[in-house]
């Protein structure tokens, strides 16, 4: 049956209307959401014997460390993010302007970047200590110097590397605020700082919030930054389970509580968007900034600059100088980014596939049945759900049940085909691509269905008056006003791909690296030099969607502002 003819509605009733496209959403979201429900399920698993090792020995350790990063990142990106948002949004210093699409730029470089990166800088035969001692006077063992790789170092570059989701937020959040209630502390007498304690960050809350789950979010995926750091997390202590003791199950049962920490998160990270979503805009587009001269203005630069040039611009030029100080990329440096390439470029064409079927699927039957249209909507939104999780605890979810399927496969091979037993799936970059698509699928949902939103019904009204079915409509209509939303789309899957590490060292096939794995290998050798290269090539890749980022900030300004506070754009919304 072609599929202009699947849009016509099969024999069925129920929660699920059976037609074509539904059921190729409805399978395409099954496939996505099986690494998921694997987790979740292994929690009725019996495992006691591991439990009460893990339990005996490193879980509390996991516990505690993974609870006190959450807190310590959380106090961090609010500081740094609301703060920050505040001085670009409500004042007028020199330089306000350039600072206010730069702080973005720390989400181009991922953390463990910045842990090599601080790590060659800052240890004792690094440039910063060098310097230190040539100035003093002072010999190697005549001074204390804080070790960045500790638990409080991970914070403190998590939190270089997060603060963007709460500026983003808290930035829209401030921008939309109603002007009345600002002139209002105004004519009392309140000063900038008065105006943000007192008015703005009560009523930013909401979004301040949102910004700040979606940091923890990515602190819960962070491995190789602690890894690297020897801070035992729940990310570490489900890559070692799975490794070192050789038991998947416990290491699916360790995911399941990172899984459900998650789920947590999300469900308040909706409650705060659900809360931030109305703000009264008052009766003037725009209030006037506060303008601050002198020390005011020195210290909001400030205040401005050092997370810009500790969040990005000192990482950049120290991996800079590693790359200079090697004088050569390394032999396999091009094969890795081939292989980078290879797997970025794939999972993104699959994932702005799938995307675009799902979403359209949506679309078609929200036109013919919008009563069950509830039921495939949910559907959808519950295959965005890897996004927030963990890399490696995807990494689990999806190995299980591949393995299972080799299991059947093997056994089919050896019996009908008379062939040795082998694996198939497993290890192989169908997997690996596989658990990219779980992980990244909602990056495309979003990108996709803001512009697929933007195409009016009329037109699909007239494409089928003209004698065009499902299939042709979308071909012929919609994908040509898509492009650009497409190759958005395209750009952030290739990059976070580009960046992935815990999901790329669970599932790569045997000696397959890309550069994010060659960076991790280097670093955990103590070649430092030699990671350099990657890692400054990781970090080129990722300015692009923050150039990006900012343009549909700029765009958005441009059209104006409306009744209703516009949402930061992110997968979970």
């Amino acid at each position: 049956m072609r599929l202009k003819l699947l849009s016509k509605s099969l024999p069925g009733s129920g929660f699920f209307p059976l037609n074509g496209w539904a059921l190729l959403t409805l399978t395409l979201s099954g496939l996505i959401l099986v690494p998921v429900l694997t987790v979740l399920l292994s929690l009725f698993a019996d495992e006691r014997q591991v439990w009460q090792h893990l339990a005996d020995t490193v879980l509390g350790l996991y516990v505690r460390n993974t609870l006190v990063m959450m807190v310590g990142v959380a106090v961090g990106v609010i500081l740094v993010g609301s703060g920050t948002a505040w001085l670009v949004t409500m004042c007028e210093f020199w330089g306000r302007a350039w600072l206010e699409w730069m702080l973005v730029l720390p989400l181009a470089a991922p953390t463990y970047v910045l842990a090599y990166a601080y790590t060659d800088f800052l240890q004792v035969t690094g440039g910063f200590q060098i310097w230190l001692r040539r100035v003093t006077g002072w010999g190697i063992g005549d001074y204390w110097f804080p070790n960045i790789r500790s638990l409080w170092g991970a914070i403190l570059l998590l939190v270089l590397t997060l603060y963007p989701y709460v500026y983003l937020s808290a930035r829209l959040a401030f921008q939309e605020q109603s002007v009345a209630c600002l002139e209002v502390s105004r004519s009392l007498g309140y000063g900038p700082w008065a105006s943000f304690f007192r008015v703005a960050l009560p009523l930013a809350r909401p979004g301040i919030v949102a910004g700040c789950l979606l940091a923890l979010m990515e602190t819960l995926n962070d491995f190789g930054t602690v890894s690297y750091f020897g801070v035992d997390t729940f990310t570490t202590g489900i890559y070692r389970t799975w490794t070192a003791l050789g038991n998947p199950v416990a290491a699916a049962q360790l995911s399941a509580l990172l899984l459900l920490l998650v789920l947590l998160l999300m469900a308040l990270e909706q409650f705060s968007r659900r809360r931030a979503r109305y703000y009264r805009q008052g009766f003037k587009p725009s209030l006037t900034r506060y303008r601050l001269q002198g020390m005011r203005a020195v210290g909001a630069w400030l205040a401005c600059g050092i997370p810009i040039e500790l969040g990005f611009v000192v990482p950049a030029l120290i991996l800079l100088n590693m790359t200079l100080r090697q004088g050569e990329l390394g032999r396999r440096f091009w094969s890795y980014a081939q292989n980078s390439f290879l797997l970025s470029t794939i999972t993104a064409v699959i994932a702005v596939l799938v995307a675009v079927v799902v979403l359209y699927g949506l679309r078609l039957q929200g036109f013919e049945q919008a009563r069950s249209v509830r039921g495939l909507r949910l559907a959808v939104r519950l295959s965005s759900l890897g996004y927030a999780l963990p890399g490696v605890v995807i990494a689990v979810g999806v190995l299980i049940p591949l393995g299972r399927l080799d299991q059947l496969l093997s056994d089919l091979r050896q019996v009908v085909l008379q062939q040795p037993p082998g694996l198939v799936i497993s290890g192989t970059i169908v997997a690996l691509v596989f658990g990219y698509l779980v992980r990244f699928l909602a990056v495309a949902l979003a990108t996709v269905e803001a512009t697929l939103a933007r195409i009016p019904p009329s037109l699909d009204e007239a494409a089928r008056s003209l004698g065009q079915g499902s299939l042709g409509t979308l071909l012929r209509v919609h994908l040509p006003l898509m492009g650009g939303g497409i190759l958005a789309a395209m750009l952030l899957v290739f990059v976070d791909v580009m960046k992935e590490l815990p999901a790329t060292m669970v599932l790569r096939p045997f000696n397959f690296d890309t550069l994010a794995v060659h960076t991790y290998r280097m670093a955990a050798d103590e070649r430092l030099a030699e990671a350099g290269a990657p890692a400054l090539a990781i970090v080129l890749v990722g300015i692009l969607p923050v150039i990006l980022l900012n343009a549909q900030i700029a765009q958005r300004r441009n059209l104006g502002s409306s009744n209703e506070m516009k949402r930061l754009p992110t997968p979970l919304s």
